[in-house]
């Protein structure tokens, strides 16, 4: 289970100015699964299917989609950190925000 403040970064960035560690949400690598598509792909849809894109509704879209964006870059570099190589053959397996329609990477290149 997760909460608002975990899922939007907040609780973690509150701990980081306070210099204490937030935890860890995966207390296991073995814990890694691939269930279903990025909640946060779910999140970008939902900002972005507007029956009528006003231009604050537009705002509001991009300016999501740019936190969510760079908020995942910090989240992969601080789960390298915690489960390295574990961590980087999952990322192998399972993309960051689109889900593959043809199975997995056959190449060992990284992202």
């Amino acid at each position: 289970m997760i909460d608002h403040f975990d899922l939007s970064g907040l609780r973690q960035a509150f701990f980081a100015l306070r210099g204490r560690d937030a935890g860890s949400i995966v207390q296991d690598a073995s814990a890694l699964q691939n269930r279903a598509p990025s909640l946060m792909l779910g999140f970008l849809l939902a900002f972005w299917a507007a029956p009528e894109m006003t231009a604050g509704h537009l705002l509001f879209a991009v300016m999501t989609t740019a936190y969510i964006l760079v908020g995942l870059q910090f989240e992969e570099r601080d789960l390298i950190a915690e489960f390295g190589t574990t961590y980087q053959q999952y990322r192998r397996r399972v993309p960051m925000l689109l889900p593959r329609i043809f199975g997995h990477r056959q190449t060992g290149a990284s992202r």
